[in-house]
């Protein structure tokens, strides 16, 4: 969550007088967390640069139509968001390449274990490696997109249910209803993680 500056509101209004320098301070504010938030959703580093971009550059033009009735913070999530969705269904069109640790799922929503030689560090070498961070991220990473988003925005950048709605366009207990489904798929996901791991 990124930490939101004192002086935002008065930034926020000498950017809409014009003020150049007030609007960058915004932007450095808040460029890494709308970045992560991108990376998050298209899971790819030069499309979260073209979001990040694109999402400052919209929220400049219509920084007149900001009425301060949210955070600035959250009404630019709410745009980066808008971003990142938008360029996922441009390249739905395109061929995908799937990387091999990516899930892939029959026709019924059913996972497709993939039977690959392991030639990796065995349990306790990935053990010492691995962090249990990259294994939550890891985790989070492979929820469907509208449970990774409401993960994203209320566990990790810490957004109000009430802001996570407004940002997602959800009403407040579609935003519970979701965020309680991805935290149960997240529990299971880790539980079969670390079995797997402890019977390895």
């Amino acid at each position: 969550m990124p930490t939101h500056l004192e002086n935002e509101g008065v930034l926020v209004r000498r950017a809409q007088a014009g003020d150049h320098e007030a609007f960058a301070m915004l932007v450095r504010q808040y460029e890494r967390h709308i970045y992560r938030l991108a990376l998050n959703i298209t899971k790819d580093p030069t499309d979260a640069e073209d979001v990040l971009q694109e999402a400052f550059l919209k929220a400049y033009s219509n920084l007149q139509s900001f009425q301060g009735d949210s955070r600035f913070y959250t009404w630019l999530v709410r745009i980066a968001v808008n971003e990142a969705l938008m360029k996922l269904r441009k390249q739905r069109a395109a061929p995908v390449m799937v990387a091999l640790d990516e899930p892939i799922t029959d026709g019924e929503g059913q996972e497709i274990r993939r039977d690959l030689a392991d030639w990796g560090d065995n349990p306790e070498q990935r053990f010492g490696k691995v962090e249990l961070g990259e294994i939550l991220s890891a985790a989070i990473e492979s929820l469907e997109l509208p449970y990774r988003m409401v993960v994203m925005l209320r566990d990790i950048e810490e957004l109000s249910t009430e802001e996570t709605a407004k940002a997602l366009e959800l009403s407040v207990p579609a935003v519970k209803s979701r965020l309680l489904r991805a935290r149960l798929m997240l529990r299971n996901k880790l539980s079969r993680h670390f079995n797997k791991a402890k019977h390895a």
